[in-house]
């Protein structure tokens, strides 16, 4: 079933995993989705290695829980550093096994050829790729788009233009970047009703499990950090534990807020734990409590 008309029916809530290096990775991740399952996720994904370098353990992993047969799946592709016929194998493979739905990013290149420029053969941006498969294939098409504007765009202006073109080049809905201060998808929401997005914008959210680690994503992506909840995570810098329950706390405050003001889903970066996301979710009462 494609995502899109999910979406028409009801609000979703859906879960992000990412592959493992390597393959005796793999059933922990599964393990990680069986285990969450009890949630009924409308959806769930699996990420893209930089690069596509984890790309056959994302396939596998995709095409299993979708050979299960009790929840969606969405795959990830990402068209840096790789060549067009690259990409369009790894859609007929998709295809092949009954994946329904992907989500079109550019992605990152792999580390040490990050200021290397496209080469002829690849889809220079995620616009050029959802506009491929479109016209090759009849998957349900999702686009990623920035509360706080990507990295290399110019301007919020700009960031938003982009994010129009991924609408009118075909894809049916869009899921954030993560960010801390809900106003900020907010704002996003206004930028994209003058800009003409109709199509759904599900906000990204990501608990907090350690402050190394939210500092370093938050770094990468351009997110920003709440003075108060900043303020927190210096304090208990050295103890994960504290820091989690902050992320939980923080993270059930977004959700519900969300949620109250009517967003046509959520979804969670779950970095392949249960313990965060199983009680963000049971102090919302939907499920119960589960966790490594």
């Amino acid at each position: 079933m494609k995502i899109k008309d999910i979406l028409c029916n009801r609000r979703t809530i859906s879960f992000e995993f990412f592959p493992p290096r390597e393959a005796d990775g793999v059933p922990g991740v599964v393990d990680v989705a069986n285990r969450l399952q009890r949630f009924s996720p409308d959806f769930v994904s699996v990420t893209y290695g930089a690069g596509g370098g984890t790309r056959a353990f994302t396939e596998e992993i995709t095409m299993s829980l979708k050979q299960r047969g009790d929840m969606e799946v969405m795959a990830h592709l990402t068209c840096v550093a790789q060549g067009r016929e690259e990409v369009h194998g790894v859609l007929q493979r998709l295809q092949a096994a009954g994946i329904d739905n992907v989500i079109a990013l550019r992605g990152d290149r792999p580390p040490g050829s990050e200021d290397e420029p496209p080469s002829g053969d690849e889809f220079a941006h995620a616009t050029e790729l959802i506009e491929h498969i479109r016209a090759n294939f009849d998957f349900g098409i999702a686009g990623a788009c920035y509360p706080e504007g990507h990295t290399e765009s110019s301007s919020l202006d700009s960031d938003i233009a982009y994010a129009r073109l991924k609408q009118d080049l075909g894809a049916d809905f869009l899921i954030t970047q993560l960010f801390y201060d809900n106003s900020y998808f907010y704002e996003l929401l206004d930028r994209a009703a003058a800009a003409g997005i109709t199509i759904p914008i599900i906000p990204g959210v990501l608990p907090i499990l350690s402050t190394p680690q939210i500092r370093r994503f938050t770094s990468l992506c351009g997110a920003t950090i709440p003075s108060q909840l900043d303020a927190r995570l210096e304090r208990f810098s050295e103890d994960n534990r504290a820091v989690r329950e902050i992320g939980i706390e923080h993270a059930t405050r977004q959700a519900d807020d969300l949620w109250a003001n009517g967003v046509p889903g959520i979804h969670f970066y779950v970095l392949n734990r249960t313990y965060s996301v199983s009680h963000i979710l049971g102090d919302l009462h939907i499920g119960g409590h589960d966790g490594d």
